[in-house]
């Protein structure tokens, strides 16, 4: 683990595991070379988020996708780790699952990835996954933990 908290190597680049209309086309040439710098690495709904319309256009599309055990969607899920989107309209988005070996691991991402590049105003994404830290109840909305039972 480096100093940041990110993984060596990382997961990065999720592309096309959703199966959707990504491709190659959208993705920036230096794509290999990106890595994502971990924030403080807790879920974005308890992060100061930027007050830009594109930013909240993608908080609404992710908060269409729920994971199909668990009846809450993936950014009140606290599945969502960071949104960075940059001027040119490209997105990085950190993510992470309930486990690494969750059942939904196969289509979740690919799931979380067309759903930004759909985002109307999004050129581009850039979608990594990390298992630091590793998610907890603790990292749901409070309105999540309530839906579930957990307060």
């Amino acid at each position: 683990m480096n100093p940041s908290g990110a993984m060596p190597g990382g997961m990065g680049g999720m592309g096309g595991m959703g199966g959707g209309a990504g491709g190659t086309a959208d993705v920036p040439d230096d794509k290999e070379n990106t890595k994502i710098e971990l924030p403080e690495t807790i879920p974005d709904h308890v992060q100061d988020t930027p007050d830009d319309d594109l930013y909240e256009r993608i908080v609404e599309s992710l908060r269409e996708i729920y994971d199909p055990e668990i009846p809450v969607n993936v950014y009140d899920l606290g599945l969502v780790y960071h949104i960075d989107v940059h001027d040119d309209n490209h997105v990085d988005v950190l993510i992470t699952l309930t486990a690494p070996n969750c059942p939904a691991a196969g289509v979740l991402p690919g799931q979380m990835e067309d759903a930004v590049r759909e985002t109307e105003g999004v050129k581009s994404v850039n979608l990594e996954m990390t298992f630091e830290p590793p998610f907890s109840p603790q990292m749901m909305s409070e309105a999540a933990r309530l839906e579930l039972g957990f307060m």
